[in-house]
């Protein structure tokens, strides 16, 4: 039986919220320490320090003043760009481009369990804003519906613009998640666009193109430029081709842990919600 793309997308968004609220993905907020409304801890009052919190009963106890230490609660503002440009239109077990639904799906409903607004992008050559700030389920369902429909096939990438766009675009200090396949990122720059914001990697890939079969003669067209190659994809294109993506992505990683930028990858055999439970918990 043939699934319809509203099934698929139907299963993607009941898979993904009974994985929030039912505590499998854990908080995507770290807490400050401060004044605000949660306890956090007991400490020995130091002079200067607001009486009104000390304990007077521990106080009591302990004959010496302990004050109460809060946590300070803050609005965590979330961004969620997917990159979605012809090349997420692939993938062996499913496309990249459903994978990525999934992921923000759950980045999302993430935001709305915490009280977080959230707001979504789609990134190519520009970025455009598809979901203003919410913190509703409804604003997750429709996020993830134009992501999943969205035509992705001939679609074009440019990191420079999506990088200046971002950092023009949101004026809030924000945890911004980037998710895409990140291929051929010698122009992605992410140091400014981190320095003014938070910002989170997650790469996804299909295991066939970091190491792709040999497959003789064949047709092929590229998903963003529609260019057309004919030929045969021997041993020898096979090996320079491995070892491109790893040159790529040795560099990217070199360049994301110099500038404290958290990354994970994802494969689409893989299912995305443990390693986003782990990201959104380190």
């Amino acid at each position: 039986m043939i699934k319809t793309s509203n099934t698929v997308l139907k299963k993607i968004l009941i898979k993904t919220k009974r994985a929030v609220f039912s505590e499998i993905v854990g908080n995507n907020t770290s807490r400050l320490r401060g004044e605000g409304y949660d306890f956090s801890e007991l400490k020995e009052y130091e002079y200067g320090e607001d009486v009104k919190n000390i304990d007077w009963i521990i106080s009591a106890k302990m004959q010496k003043p302990y004050s109460k230490v809060f946590h300070a609660q803050k609005e965590l503002n979330i961004s969620i760009v997917p990159i979605l440009n012809g090349s997420v239109y692939f993938g062996t077990v499913k496309l990249k481009q459903e994978l990525i639904t999934e992921i923000s799906t759950l980045l999302a409903y993430s935001s709305v369990k915490q009280g977080d607004p959230f707001e979504s992008y789609i990134a190519n050559e520009h970025v455009h804003l598809q979901n203003k700030r919410s913190k509703t389920i409804f604003g997750v369902y429709t996020m993830a519906q134009k992501l999943f429909e969205y035509k992705s096939l001939n679609k074009k990438l440019n990191y420079s613009n999506i990088t200046n766009e971002l950092y023009k675009k949101i004026n809030k200090r924000s945890l911004i998640f980037l998710i895409g396949d990140f291929f051929d990122t010698e122009t992605l720059d992410l140091k400014l666009l981190n320095k003014k914001h938070e910002v989170i990697v997650i790469i996804v890939r299909d295991h066939f193109e970091e190491n792709p079969k040999k497959l003789g003669n064949v047709n092929l067209v590229d998903p963003s430029s529609r260019i057309t190659f004919e030929g045969n994809i021997n041993n020898s294109l096979i090996k320079n081709y491995r070892n491109k993506v790893k040159k790529n992505d040795h560099q990217f990683y070199t360049d994301l842990q110099q500038n404290g930028i958290k990354f994970i990858k994802i494969y689409t055999n893989e299912d995305p919600i443990a390693k986003i439970a782990g990201l959104l918990n380190r």
